[in-house]
């Protein structure tokens, strides 16, 4: 336990919180700004484009949340 630090933890457990929701916002934000449902439109239109940007932007959020925890 000599090198567990919970100032360290405790950083990176408010980056993930910080990231999720930044995502979420940023997905309400797109949702309000295309002219259709986004949520609705994947999982009832089967819509696979629409699904793999939205998976590109979780990974870019991700990508930039453990550049700010590292």
């Amino acid at each position: 336990m000599d090198s567990f630090h919970p100032t360290a933890f405790f950083n990176a457990f408010i980056y993930a919180m910080l990231g999720i929701v930044i995502f979420a916002l940023s997905f309400m934000i797109w949702d309000k700004i295309t002219p259709y449902d986004l949520w609705k439109e994947i999982i009832e239109g089967k819509n696979i484009a629409l699904a793999i940007m939205v998976g590109f932007m979780s990974l870019g959020m991700c990508i930039i949340i453990a550049a700010a925890v590292h």
